[in-house]
Parts: C-alpha cells; sequence; structure tokens
C-alpha cells in the first residue's frame, strides 16, 4: 500500500483549545462555561458535524453564528431520532409479526431453515448463518425454553423477535415473490417491490438512530422507491421527509399517526434554527404527511 500521500494525525486538543479553535474560526459563544460543560459530554468530533451547514468554503463560521445555535441544533437532532424510533418501533414489530404469521402458518414452525421456501440460496444461508449467531447470543427466557425443551429447535415465531430488524429486512427481501405479495397486499395494500425497499431504507435509518447518529443535513442510503405521484411533488428520496413519508403509509392506519405529526409540528416549533430545506421538507408538508 502507498503510503506517500498519507498525512499524520493530528494532535488531540483540550477542551479549552477545542473551543478556542472554534473561535479562531469565528464563532461566537456567548457563555464560555456552559460551552466547555457541551464539550465535556459531547464529543468535538460529532458536534462539528452539526457546524457543517454554518461554514463557507474557508471552514470559516458564517458571520453571526453562536456556539449555542449550534447545540440547539444537536438537540433538535437527538429529539428527531427518538420520536422516529418511537415510530420505527411500531412498524418493526408489526414486520416480526407479518413475517413469522405468514411463514409458520404456509411452511410451518421451522420453515424458515428451509432454503426451498426463499428465492435465492445463497443469500438464504447467508441470512440463516446471520440468524444463527443473533439467536446463540440471545438472553431471552423463551429462547432457552425453546432450546431445552425442543432441542434448540427455535420456531420462527420466537426467532424473528431477538434478531435484529435489518436482518427482518433481509428475510422479507429473499422470501418467494408471491408470499412477499400476500403479506404486502393483506397489510398495506402496496406492491412488494415498495415494502421491500422501505423496509431496507427504515433499517438503515434505525441504525443511525439506535446509534445515535446525525439526521440532520444527511442524505439518506438505501434511498425508498417513491410513487411518481410523490416524484412530481418534488419529494426526494434521500431525505428525512421521504423516511417519514414512507413511514406514514406504513403507519397510516395506527391511531397515533395524527399525533406523531403534531409532534414533528411542535418541534419545529420549539427550534427555530432548524432549515426545512434541509430535511427535505416541503412548504406543504403537514398537509402531505395528514392526507395519507
Amino acid at each position: 500500500m502507498c503510503t506517500t500521500n498519507i498525512k499524520q494525525l493530528k494532535e488531540p486538543k483540550t477542551y479549552e483549545e477545542q473551543l478556542d479553535l472554534l473561535k479562531s474560526r469565528g464563532l461566537i459563544v456567548k457563555d464560555e462555561k456552559q460551552a466547555l460543560h457541551i464539550l465535556k459530554r459531547t464529543n468535538y468530533y460529532r458536534l462539528s458535524a452539526y457546524m457543517l451547514t454554518y461554514k463557507d468554503a474557508r471552514n470559516e463560521f458564517v458571520s453571526g453564528t453562536y456556539f449555542e445555535e449550534i447545540y440547539r441544533l444537536y438537540e433538535f437532532d437527538r429529539k428527531l431520532r427518538n420520536i422516529l424510533l418511537a415510530m420505527l418501533e411500531k412498524i418493526e414489530i408489526a414486520f416480526r409479526t407479518h413475517i413469522a404469521y405468514f411463514t409458520a402458518h404456509k411452511y410451518g414452525p421451522l420453515g424458515y431453515k428451509d432454503p426451498a421456501n426463499f428465492k435465492n440460496e445463497q443469500y438464504y444461508n447467508e441470512m440463516l448463518q446471520q440468524m444463527d449467531k443473533e439467536v446463540a447470543r440471545s438472553s431471552e427466557l423463551f429462547i432457552k425454553h425453546h432450546a431445552q425443551m425442543y432441542g434448540g429447535n427455535i420456531p420462527v415465531w420466537a426467532t424473528v423477535e431477538v434478531v435484529s430488524f435489518g436482518l427482518i429486512s433481509k428475510m422479507f427481501r429473499n422470501l418467494r415473490d408471491e408470499d412477499q405479495k400476500v403479506i404486502a397486499a393483506t397489510y398495506y395494500n402496496i406492491k412488494k417491490d415498495y415494502i421491500e425497499s422501505w423496509l431496507r431504507s427504515l433499517a438503515t435509518i434505525r441504525n443511525i438512530c439506535a446509534h445515535y447518529g446525525r439526521i440532520y443535513n444527511r442524505n439518506i442510503k438505501m434511498n425508498p422507491m417513491l410513487f411518481n405521484r410523490e416524484k412530481k411533488m418534488g419529494i426526494k428520496n434521500n431525505s428525512v421527509f421521504a423516511i417519514l413519508f414512507i413511514i406514514g403509509k406504513l403507519l397510516k392506519d395506527d391511531n397515533e399517526w395524527q399525533h406523531y405529526i403534531t409532534t414533528v409540528k411542535g418541534l419545529f416549533e420549539q427550534y427555530e434554527v432548524v432549515d426545512l430545506q434541509v430535511l427535505g421538507f416541503p412548504d406543504e408538508w403537514e398537509e402531505i404527511l395528514r392526507s395519507l
């Protein structure tokens, strides 16, 4: 490996030096004591990601930018993650239920261990290997119960409860087309290709939220498929709004969906520093979500 262009790592800075660096780049600090307290509890590198929209091409802060403003943006993002996680929890649990119920009734309690019930055998083998690992490290009592009472045979309705959402997404993606169609039509009346795409996107965003990653000003990988109608409305499938939109399509019949919209709206009103365009929210975003 060529090491000619590799730079030497920077020396670590004290909290005071971190703050001085920010000030030297034009950041205004109202309360230095409070700013130092924040830096001691929030990694500079984590916080710096929220500074990107406040910097110019020279890596200097735009005139009039305050440290406190950036931290409020960080707080907003934290609260938005919590709202998204609450919604994603319902979707994740629902799909664990859908897949377990369908496969158990069509193929039997251990039908998920038969590659003939899936589309791609190689993909299936990788899925089963990962599934066995996640089940083996589970400490859930019902897993131990089945291991002891049934010779280690874990039925699908128990297995789905201890594997990751990402693995649930992979499992759905490898189900036979006709099985995907039944699940998608039965519960959502949406074509299975959209459901498959949405689960991949939601598993990605759920992983980001669960690890306290940044949502604000972030292009979402595993972009969800959108209907032509939404594309014509200018909704970008790599935006946070696109994620909220597909969550709404899956939760629209949930009695809390309208409450979630109100909560998001209240969060925007609480944090005036938020730029809705950065999140991909159109002007009529509330109307779009409420009419799903």
